[in-house]
């Protein structure tokens, strides 16, 4: 009885760390982050740009002609990759490429922008080759966001606007500049990795525009860089400009 006994026992044993081990030791796969844009679900491309396509909550008519933006510290479980410049308008940069990622749930999530520890004034030379820089009258270190085009203003003339974003600073005594950082944290939730997976991050264009304040073009146009207030704003809209779009594996 005691042989039956101890044998079934071994069995179980057995069974369990056979069950552990094909959980624990899953060969880690590769995950391909990819960007795509849009307007209230109308897909976004450099092709549409330079028309008068769109129509923000305000109810201007606006073109786009300019589009690009920095990701940081972009995270998915263990992995992370430090920035990407997304650049629409010659489409690049819409791909972060992660080779060893553990299969499983993994948490998403990335910084719009940079955060003040790695706002580093003419250290990412990619980034000042292309003139992503922000002057030093306003603080130095990098942008956030160019967003740059045309709206019909209230004649229904062409007028241009620069949706810039930055780390706001406030510029009341120009010898003791007062900032605050207005990047932030975009998590897109857990996914669970089964095994090599292309993962959609959707920006949604219309955003930057409607929520949670609605942005009259006429009022807020250009030489939004040194408005403190202006910058506040942006980077509250910005929160909801990012969902999780598909995940294909």
């Amino acid at each position: 009885m005691k042989k039956i006994i101890w044998f079934f026992v071994i069995i179980a044993f057995t069974s369990c760390k056979d069950d552990t081990d094909c959980c624990v030791n899953l060969e880690p796969v590769n995950v391909t982050l990819k960007f795509t844009h849009n307007w209230d679900g109308t897909p976004v491309t450099a092709s549409n740009f330079n028309s008068f396509n769109y129509v923000t909550e305000n109810g201007e008519s606006v073109s786009i002609e300019r589009l690009r933006y920095v990701v940081s510290n972009v995270n998915l479980g263990g992995e992370s990759k430090p920035y990407q410049l997304v650049d629409l308008g010659i489409n690049s940069g819409f791909e972060i490429i992660f080779n060893n990622v553990a299969q499983g749930v993994n948490n998403l999530n990335f910084t719009f922008g940079f955060s003040d520890a790695d706002n580093i004034d003419g250290v990412y030379q990619d980034l000042n080759t292309v003139s992503f820089n922000v002057p030093g009258m306003l603080g130095g270190g990098y942008h956030y966001m160019q967003f740059d085009g045309k709206y019909k203003d209230t004649n229904n003339l062409d007028a241009n606007f620069n949706y810039h974003a930055i780390r706001a600073v406030n510029r009341s005594d120009p010898n003791n500049l007062i900032f605050e950082d207005t990047s932030f944290l975009v998590n897109l939730g857990n996914i669970d990795i089964t095994n090599n997976a292309t993962i959609e991050i959707k920006m949604n264009i219309a955003e930057w525009f409607k929520n949670p304040n609605t942005w009259d073009l006429n009022q807020l146009n250009t030489v939004l860089m040194p408005n403190f207030e202006a910058q506040k704003l942006i980077s509250a809209n910005g929160k909801s400009v990012f969902t999780l779009g598909d995940v294909l594996q």
